[in-house]
């Protein structure tokens, strides 16, 4: 068992989609399912996991359509790159990525958010066969039906699950709420790449979570562009579900999904009052005690600049709140340093907040110029040495946090959702950490249990990031 250390420092491609791909292709051949020659599909998810749910989309449909999906550039008649645009080192990891399906493979497909910029890809290699932008799913299929006619089978010997095909692990799956963006955050392209807020029906998303659950999985995380804004671009309309009527907006959502019995994680919400609104549910266990709120800075300049809401005063008041209603809650954040215009008293005042708000778990991205970006016109550019100077500062500072808290936790007695079995241990994860971005808890000699097996363990140990411990003994 590899002890893998959290790297605050890692892009925002995921590991698991490549892993799950593997595992499905390796259990269909084991089952003695066989597929056409010309119709083998290679699938590349870059990106965060709202990216990751596309992905699943589309492999869904495809399934449905008899295609197989392989884990191999030799083995696929085609490869799509589902990429990610969001920075710089995204961008290049996708150009890098499709000129290795080119390379290796020669006939890909591109979609996903760099696929916007068309002329960009092509530039760069001309030879793809066709580009489409973010949630394109139509128009993907499309493509693939162009170069990959559809094959001729027989619909009753590859069915698809009623939740739809995957790419994480059966015990946990992403949750995506709404599409879009109505903020206009002045480092951010988004808003460019996939539009403006467009919110899903709640029914639709609740009747997808009971899927979910009937499917075996364990734990839901929320995401969307901004998921406190969840319903506000229809108004909160009444929607039903079950024949009940259910209001859109996060709250209701939170309580619906808090009947289910499942872990509920929410991700990607910004410092909005309404949030208060659902601290009340954590402290009453009905949804998980963890929140993910991008507050990406604390100095009020800096925070103008990159037209971010919320005042760093009143958020430290906010999170004082929060812990006074629900002293077990977890905030986990993200921050950028090196904003064009940062002075060293801005970042003062970051480090200082930093002390204050004593978040659990954090990342940190230095800036860097996004193509289409408001802020790339800013004055005042920050040096590289100053950047990696003062991201080497912050994370210091955030690790002894870390440090700190995990320590606090040795002793304790915490629930674990295991994530990997091998021949030396067991990996999981407790409820202040969220798959790939946050700590985690290694059961060392564990080899007996499962995954998406929930267990409680005694903390025994801790460093910066990560926790050991033992399954507590149930005689």
């Amino acid at each position: 068992m590899t002890v893998n250390t959290f790297d605050p420092k890692q892009t925002t491609t995921l590991d698991t989609p490549k892993k799950v791909i593997e595992q499905q292709h390796e259990q269909a051949a084991k089952d003695g399912q066989t597929f056409e020659l010309g119709s083998r599909i290679g699938f590349i998810s870059l990106g965060c996991p709202k990216n990751l749910v596309d992905s699943e989309r589309i492999l869904t449909q495809l399934r449905t359509e008899g295609y197989d999906v392989v884990n191999t550039y030799n083995d696929a008649d085609l490869v799509i790159v589902n990429t990610c645009g969001f920075i710089d080192t995204a961008v290049q990891e996708s150009l890098d990525t499709i000129g290795e399906a080119l390379k290796e493979n020669g006939r890909v497909i591109v979609t996903g958010c760099l696929g916007v910029k068309d002329d960009e890809i092509r530039e760069v290699h001309p030879n793809v066969l066709a580009v489409t932008g973010p949630h394109a799913y139509e128009e993907v299929l499309n493509q693939v039906h162009e170069y990959l006619p559809k094959p001729a089978h027989n619909p009753f010997e590859h069915l698809i699950p009623d939740h739809g095909v995957k790419l994480t692990p059966k015990h946990f799956a992403y949750l995506k709420i709404s599409e879009g963006c109505n903020h206009r955050c002045t480092f951010c392209i988004i808003p460019s790449m996939r539009g403006d807020l467009v919110s899903r029906p709640i029914g639709e998303v609740l009747s997808e979570a009971q899927r979910l659950k009937d499917a075996g999985v364990k734990e839901l995380l929320v995401i969307s562009q901004d998921t406190s804004a969840y319903g506000v671009d229809v108004k909160h309309k009444m929607d039903f579900w079950n024949g009940m009527p259910v209001k859109t907006d996060m709250k209701s959502l939170c309580e619906k999904l808090g009947e289910m019995g499942l872990w509920v994680r929410l991700h990607y919400v910004y410092p909005y009052p309404s949030v208060d609104k659902v601290i009340p549910l954590m402290a009453d266990g009905k949804i998980l005690p963890y929140l993910d709120i991008p507050f990406q800075h604390a100095s009020p300049k800096v925070l103008k600049a990159m037209k971010r809401p919320g005042q760093a005063e009143r958020v430290l008041e906010r999170i004082k709140k929060w812990r006074d209603i629900c002293p077990e809650i977890v905030i986990r954040s993200t921050f950028i340093v090196g904003f064009p215009g940062e002075t060293e008293e801005d970042f003062q005042v970051l480090l200082d907040w930093l002390e204050e708000a004593q978040l659990d778990r954090v990342g940190c991205f230095k800036y860097s110029e996004v193509e289409g970006a408001a802020a790339n016109e800013i004055e005042n550019p920050v040096p590289e040495e100053i950047k990696q100077e003062r991201f080497e500062r912050f994370m210091e500072k955030q690790q002894q946090i870390s440090t700190n808290k995990l320590k606090a936790r040795v002793g304790t007695q915490m629930q674990v959702l295991v994530d990997e079995v091998d021949e030396e241990g067991a990996i999981g994860r407790t409820v202040a950490d969220a798959p790939e971005i946050d700590g985690m808890v290694y059961l060392n000699g564990e080899t007996t249990l499962s995954p998406g097996d929930l267990i409680t363990v005694d903390v025994e140990h801790s460093d910066e990031y990560d926790l050991w411990a033992s399954p507590v003994n149930q005689d």
